[in-house]
């Protein structure tokens, strides 16, 4: 029976996952910080994503390692938060290498998230894999990040790195809370409208990820996002022609910041961006089911 660890599976992201590996594998456990329980075929195991207790267990035998941990950055920059998005992640992975080190039998490839926020903020510079890390929090933090599962992943396992940009999905993320103001007439584009959204149909997010178990070719570092991105000014546009709604006033940078500061997230999210392109996976034959973001948001909010 093939099993499959996710940590950080109980999201978003990884709730989409399971839905589209569970054929794949008999055996699917969950590391989560929230109640143990079995689904069918996946187990929730609690955690606490830094030490290596009563699940470490779980990594002897497994197929995959898939870590999705991290805590959201959907939130005000303080410096607790700024500490704990840190953490979450840097001390996720060093647990996950250090219970694969004790394994018998340790997993075959460690597929690890990462961000696409670690070019920083570059206007119209086309970015990919080539490019240079950037400078601010988003890229310190990335760069932890990272540097963490070089020096954690055992030898003889295969690490895949996926900088993943704006997932787009139905049942969470981003786009349900835009979506929604949208359909209320407060679609119009932020600030200037001319920074870069770089996005990916989280469909073409679970197959990339299916490919990276499967292939044994795939390794190193990869620019997950779709071939497309938009401008933040056609994004919104395309998202207004999605849900049916006719123009929107823009949103003036004063006001996203005013906006965020009472909704406690950070407006650095809706006013900045960047513009990637996945040229690893392009190079490497892989088939974007959504590539350009008329289709993507018809299949997703139709």
């Amino acid at each position: 029976m093939r099993r499959l660890v996710i940590a950080g599976g109980s999201g978003f992201l990884g709730q989409e996952l399971i839905s589209d590996l569970r054929p794949d594998f008999g055996d699917i456990v969950v590391l989560t910080r929230g109640e143990e329980r079995t689904e069918g075929a996946v187990r929730y195991i609690n955690w606490d994503a830094k030490t290596v207790a009563g699940w470490a267990q779980h990594i002897d035998g497994a197929d995959a390692i898939v870590n999705l941990v991290g805590r959201t950055v959907d939130c005000r920059k303080t410096e607790f938060n700024k500490r704990v998005i840190l953490e979450s992640r840097v001390d996720s992975v060093r647990a996950l290498g250090a219970a694969a080190k004790l394994a018998k039998r340790p997993p075959s490839v460690w597929v690890q998230s990462a961000t696409a926020h670690i070019y920083g903020d570059t206007d119209d510079e086309i970015l990919d894999e080539s490019s240079p890390i950037g400078t601010g929090f988003a890229p310190t933090v990335g760069t932890a990040w990272e540097k963490a599962l070089a020096e954690s992943v055992p030898a003889g396992i295969r690490a895949v790195v996926l900088r993943i940009s704006f997932v787009l999905g139905r049942r969470g993320g981003a786009l349900r809370t835009l979506a929604k103001l949208a359909r209320f007439g407060l679609g119009g584009h932020t600030g200037t409208g001319r920074q870069w959204m770089s996005w990916i149909h989280v469909a073409d997010l679970n197959a990339v990820i299916r490919r990276a178990i499967a292939d044994a070719s795939m390794s190193g570092m990869y620019v997950v996002t779709a071939p497309g991105p938009v401008t933040n000014r056609e994004f919104m546009r395309q998202l207004r022609n999605a849900v049916r709604r006719p123009w929107s006033p823009p949103v003036p940078a004063p006001l996203v910041r005013f906006g965020a500061m009472l909704m406690r997230t950070d407006p650095e999210l809706a006013l900045y961006g960047r513009r990637l392109m996945p040229s690893r996976l392009t190079r490497e034959g892989f088939s974007f089911r959504f590539p350009q973001l008329d289709a993507a948001l018809a299949d997703l909010l139709r």
